[in-house]
């Protein structure tokens, strides 16, 4: 009898993929990184099919650690990257061009002409701001870049989409061709109304209807893995959505108000608005939370480009540390930043800022600024980036945020934690699994099957540590202060 669901979550480094028991408790874990290419300032791209294999590997290692056989597994949950996008032929099943990734800024003169020409009715259709975070914009630039599309649209073998619609492709053996609310309303296409492609603003694009993937329900049957495709797996793929939300429903945040973020190369923060979009004023995303039974749940979305990456970068650019796990111990070497600031904005700022050619700075350094400095103001810059998040969702919800469920690999980063709840003067909970995004998307799976009931989501957090202010507010205020401040600098810094 079949054993584990398989919960996969294809994250912009790596794919994790989880196998969890029928009380959705993880029984292994796999893992496999995910090559980034920086091919120019500002272009960032994968390989899909090197996604494909990630894919492949971390399953592959899941099972052999839970000695389980491919009968064994009961239905698979996948979320993916988010905007991320991709072109194949549908019939040779090869990309006509690498998967421009989420964090992409290539596109940003055209996304503001769009703002400027076209804003009120991306705002009124999508519940978006035309910006080149969004799909759209990067499948138009792939369509009109490579010269093979045209060719393969006269044939009707061009078909595009996120990473959830190429992996989906790739696990059925190319049989089917379908994506989830969550995922489209990250496009710039999808109509949050409607809950369809919007005809007009394809067209606005060049892009055909007619190679999207159909959108449908987050949790449902999209189809069955080929055997001979996936590892000798054949078991039905019942569930699909976007990262972020996968982790909101694997914290467990299914009702109105709950909040949770996610700490990983990026860092996001999701809050259930419920039934109801909430437009936001204040620089953050309107987004589908997920759809299950033909019912839209929403949620207000702030976004940061670079959290995880930055201490990646320390390690992997600098060479200032050996490894992640270090960086916590020289920030707590310090009892303070000496002053200085870092923002990483790599690839610009996203939520609530804006700025696609903003770029990344330092300042405040001195004589006596040491590597730990560095690393410490690395730490904060995360934290502070997500105060600046949480800011703005208390505007647009009109309450206050008074608790913070995270999740991701930067929850086991003691000092992070710390600072993060001194900053935003709230308490953070920690679950016991933190692991929430392909466990979401694996609980979604079991609802698409019928074997699980949505309202039991809640059930899926265990608080295992939390953290509590211990900051005084003349201390918070000058941080802050000196935080914005050093924002200000690096905004349009990149000439376009």
């Amino acid at each position: 009898m079949s054993k584990y669901f398989l919960g996969i979550d294809q994250g912009t480094t790596g794919v994790t993929a989880l196998l969890l028991d029928k009380g959705f408790t993880v029984v292994a874990r796999g893992y496999s990184e995910i090559t980034q290419y920086y091919l120019q300032n500002g272009w960032v791209e994968h390989d899909p099919e090197n996604i494909w294999q990630a894919l492949c590997r971390a399953t592959e290692e899941a099972m052999k650690k839970a000695a389980a056989a491919p009968d064994d597994i009961l239905a698979i949950g996948i979320d993916h990257e988010g905007e991320s996008v991709a072109l194949w032929d549908c019939e040779a099943g090869t990309p006509v061009y690498p998967a421009i990734v989420w964090q992409d800024r290539r596109t940003a003169a055209r996304a503001a002409v769009l703002k400027a020409t076209h804003g009120e009715l991306f705002r009124q259709r999508t519940a978006l701001t035309p910006d080149s975070y969004f799909s759209a914009t990067k499948i138009e630039w792939i369509l009109q870049n490579t010269p093979i599309c045209h060719e393969l649209l006269a044939q009707k073998r061009l078909i595009a989409g996120n990473m959830d619609a190429w992996l989906l492709y790739k696990m059925t053996g190319g049989a089917a061709h379908k994506t989830d609310a969550s995922t489209a309303s990250r496009t710039m296409l999808y109509n949050i109304e409607s809950g369809t492609w919007d005809k007009e603003l394809c067209a606005l694009f060049g892009i055909e209807t007619a190679i999207l993937p159909e959108i449908g329900d987050s949790a449902r049957l999209f189809g069955t893995a080929c055997p001979d495709a996936f590892l000798g797996i054949h078991a039905p793929i019942g569930a699909m959505l976007n990262d972020q939300q996968a982790a909101l429903l694997g914290q467990g945040c299914i009702e109105k108000g709950m909040l949770k973020t996610t700490y990983g190369t990026g860092c996001f923060m999701l809050m259930n608005t419920g039934d109801t979009p909430i437009h936001s004023p204040n620089g953050l995303i309107t987004t589908v939370a997920w759809q299950i039974n033909g019912k839209r749940t929403y949620a207000l979305d702030g976004g940061v480009y670079i959290a995880g990456a930055a201490t990646r970068w320390l390690q992997d650019g600098l060479g200032i540390i050996s490894s992640v796990r270090e960086s916590a111990s020289l920030a707590m070497s310090l009892s303070d930043n000496g002053g200085l600031y870092f923002v990483p904005a790599f690839t610009g700022l996203a939520a609530p800022h804006w700025d696609p050619y903003a770029r990344g700075m330092m300042i405040g350094l001195t004589g006596a600024t040491t590597r730990a400095h560095i690393v410490r103001a690395t730490e904060e810059s995360i934290a502070y980036q997500v105060a600046d998040l949480a800011t703005a969702m208390e505007k647009d919800a009109q309450a206050p945020i008074t608790l913070m469920r995270c999740d991701g690999g930067a929850v086991h980063d003691e000092f992070l934690m710390q600072f993060q709840s001194d900053i935003l003067n709230i308490p953070l909970e920690i679950p016991v699994c933190t692991e929430a995004t392909a466990r979401g998307a694996a609980f979604a799976a079991a609802i698409g099957i019928g074997m699980a009931d949505f309202k039991d989501a809640k059930d899926l957090f265990t608080a295992q540590t939390s953290y509590a202010p211990t900051m005084d507010a003349d201390e918070r205020q000058r941080l802050q202060k000196g935080w914005q401040r050093a924002v200000e600098r690096a905004k349009g810094w990149q000439i376009n």
